[in-house]
């Protein structure tokens, strides 16, 4: 399985890894996600949510280094189950709570 983070310690946000961060990511980034849909929603120009998106981008990729900073090695086994089991979340149910217990959702 390919790592969770890069060489320089930046999250790699494969399917697998965004899948397994989903429930954090909906809460802590809710307020960009709301932001960028709101604007999408308004203007279908998609020039004109570029600044939006990147908020959302940022916020997303700043859950998943912290996470992967705070809960290592569950996270990994989490998002390597994932990975071998191409994202179903039933067949990885011991992994997923082992990693929401090290870093619960707030």
């Amino acid at each position: 399985m390919a790592s969770v983070v890069d060489a320089a310690g930046e999250p790699i946000p494969t399917s697998s890894v965004l899948m397994s961060a989903a429930k954090h990511i909906e809460i802590k980034c809710r307020p960009e996600n709301v932001e960028f849909l709101k604007c999408k929603k308004k203007d279908p120009n998609p020039e004109k949510c570029l600044d939006k998106g990147r908020q959302a981008t940022r916020c997303a990729l700043g859950v998943l280094k912290d996470l992967y900073q705070r809960c290592k090695d569950p996270m990994e086994a989490y998002v390597g189950c994932m990975y071998y089991h191409t994202n179903e979340f039933d067949l990885c149910r011991k992994e997923q709570h082992a990693f929401e217990k090290a870093c619960p959702l707030d």
